[in-house]
């Protein structure tokens, strides 16, 4: 499964993803508030963003969402012609996903499909055939349903600072849902989070460091995460939902950079691979 990818493509791509994750989530977060700037009045945390208090017209939103988009569409063409295939089918998730919240307890799940949506993005993006590349389509399967059950865990810790007004407005979420066996939930989707990246790194070959370092410290940070928060708590479910994920996904994203230090270094490699 291995890429001809170098180090520098590596690290421009992975510029340019970081670009481009910024630009579609500020127009993701343009659109929702456009779907729900007749809810946002209504909810204590949301009443002063800038259409539900009036300081921007829905008509200006829509511009500003438009060249959000434009210039998200210019970073997606920096990347391989295939890339469009799977990048277009993504903003029908993006502009679609605020109307969950109407029809469903579980928003939180087209929450996680639109934004796990990179995961699938960066085999093609390095030159990996994810239709031709069975283990490819694997590991990116999973790393992708990983990234699907961590959203809807730290977003479901999010959606329990506005219970109380999404009842009075009308808005559903899984907090509501499962308000009284919350951290069951939340245990139960730790646990598939991480056995989906473990899935992902049997798929792509990884070694130990890979296990130990994004599996471990996932497995940790989020253990530690649902023992603490306080679901109760406007300003502790803020404070975890903020700097929880920057835990869980920084631990993940130094296992995987010192996985792929020790692959390109040959740090795996047996005596009998080497004579």
């Amino acid at each position: 499964m291995a890429s001809s990818a170098t180090p520098m493509q590596i690290l421009g791509t992975t510029g340019l993803f970081f670009t481009g994750a910024l630009i579609m989530r500020g127009a993701g977060c343009a659109i929702n508030d456009l779907w729900d700037r007749n809810l946002d009045p209504y909810v204590e945390r949301t009443k002063f963003r800038p259409i539900a208090r009036g300081a921007l017209s829905p008509k200006k939103a829509l511009i500003f969402t438009g060249s959000q988009l434009l210039a998200g569409l210019a970073v997606l063409l920096q990347f391989p012609s295939q890339c469009l295939w799977y990048g277009i089918p993504s903003l029908l998730l993006v502009t679609t996903y605020p109307l969950a919240k109407r029809v469903t307890y579980y928003p939180q799940a087209v929450l996680g499909l639109t934004f796990s949506w990179g995961a699938i993005m960066g085999f093609p993006a390095l030159g990996v055939d994810l239709l031709s590349n069975h283990a490819a389509l694997e590991a990116a399967a999973a790393l992708y349903s990983s990234c699907v059950a961590w959203t809807v865990l730290y977003d479901m810790i999010y959606a329990h600072m506005d219970i109380k007004d999404d009842v009075a407005a009308g808005i559903k979420s899984i907090a509501l849902r499962h308000e009284h066996n919350t951290k069951t939930v939340l245990a139960g989707l730790a646990a598939v989070q991480v056995a989906l990246l473990a899935t992902a790194g049997v798929a792509a070959g990884a070694g130990p460091i890979f296990f130990v370092g994004t599996c471990g410290s996932a497995a940790v940070s989020l253990g530690i995460m649902i023992w603490k928060v306080q679901l109760k708590n406007i300003k502790n479910c803020w404070w975890w939902f903020k700097n929880g994920c920057l835990l869980t996904g920084g631990g993940i994203t130094l296992g995987m950079f010192f996985e792929y230090i020790a692959q390109t270094s040959g740090l795996y490699k047996s005596d009998s691979d080497e004579h």
